[in-house]
C-alpha cells in the first residue's frame, strides 16, 4: 500500500462512514480496485475508522461534554441515556471478542458478499422511505435492537450508519435523534477495538512490510478530515429524509460488484 493509496482510501472511509453506503464495503472495493493486497487490510480499516471516530468526537463535543457533566451531576435522563448507549455497544463488543479471526476473513478481498450485503443495505434504507412519521426515543429495548444492527454491520458492504439509522427510524425514533443515537454509540466499539489493536501492536510492534507506519498516518489524517464533512452533511440528509437516494446507489454499486465478481 503507498501513500497515495492510503489517501484515497482514507477519503473513503471519511466520506463513506457517515453515508449510509458501508465504509468498510468501500475499503474492500477500493481495496480491490487499486490492487491493494495487504494481509493489514483490518489493521487499516481499523486506524482509518479510528480516525472517523475523532471526527464524531469533534462534531459533538458539546454533547458530549453536556452529557459527561449531566452524568456525574446524576442527571437522571443523562444517566439513562448513556445506560442506553452502553446496552447498544454489548452486541457488536460480545461479537467482536468471540470471533475476531472469523472478522478479519471478512476483510481479505471477498468481493462479491460486498455486492450481497450492499443490496441489503439498501433494502434496509429502502424500508424508511415507507416507514410511519417517527416522533419517538431511544428507550433501552431499542437501544438493544439498534445495537444488534450495528453488530451485523460487522460485515463488509452492512453500512453502520445505514443500519443502525433505518432501524431506529423503523423502530420510531426521531429523525434528529435517531441520527445523534448513531454517531454516539459508535464511539465505545471503536475506542475499544482500537485499543485492543493497540495492545496486540505493542506486543508484536512490527508492521508487515507491506504497510508501513507514515501510510497508516496518512490515511488516518485523510479520513478524519474527510469524516468531519461527511458527519454534519449526513446529519442534515437525516433530518430532509433523503435516504432513500443513498438506498438507489447501494443497490446500483451492489448490483454491479456482483455482475463483475461472478
Amino acid at each position: 500500500m503507498t501513500a497515495v493509496d492510503a489517501i484515497i482510501l482514507g477519503i473513503l472511509q471519511g466520506l463513506t462512514e457517515f453515508l449510509p453506503i458501508s465504509s468498510s464495503g468501500h475499503i474492500e472495493l477500493g481495496s480491490t480496485l487499486l490492487n491493494v493486497k495487504t494481509s493489514n487490510n483490518l489493521l487499516f480499516s481499523v486506524v482509518v475508522h479510528s480516525a472517523t471516530c475523532l471526527s464524531t468526537i469533534v462534531i459533538f463535543r458539546k454533547d458530549l461534554v453536556s452529557l459527561i457533566t449531566d452524568l456525574f451531576r446524576l442527571d437522571r435522563e443523562a444517566s439513562y441515556y448513556v445506560g442506553a448507549l452502553v446496552i447498544s455497544a454489548i452486541p457488536v463488543g460480545v461479537i467482536g471478542l468471540a470471533y475476531d479471526k472469523e472478522i478479519e476473513n471478512f476483510f481479505s478481498g471477498q468481493v462479491l458478499l460486498v455486492g450481497f450485503m450492499l443490496l441489503v443495505t439498501g433494502l434496509l434504507l429502502a424500508m424508511t422511505y415507507y416507514s410511519p412519521a417517527r416522533t419517538g426515543k431511544v428507550t433501552l429495548g431499542r437501544a438493544l435492537l439498534i445495537g444488534l444492527s450495528q453488530a451485523l454491520a460487522i460485515l463488509p458492504g452492512i453500512s453502520r450508519s445505514g443500519a443502525t439509522i433505518s432501524t431506529a427510524l423503523l423502530l420510531g425514533v426521531d429523525k434528529e435523534k435517531a441520527a445523534r443515537f448513531s454517531f454516539l454509540m459508535v464511539l465505545m466499539p471503536i475506542l475499544g477495538g482500537s485499543l485492543l489493536k493497540l495492545l496486540d501492536y505493542l506486543k508484536e510492534p512490527a508492521v508487515s512490510e507491506e504497510i508501513t507506519q507514515g501510510v497508516l498516518s496518512i490515511g488516518f489524517i485523510s479520513a478524519f478530515i474527510t469524516g468531519l464533512l461527511a458527519c454534519n452533511w449526513m446529519i442534515a440528509i437525516v433530518k430532509k429524509g433523503k435516504l432513500i437516494y443513498f438506498a438507489f446507489y447501494c443497490f446500483l454499486v451492489g448490483t454491479i460488484t456482483i455482475i463483475l465478481s461472478m
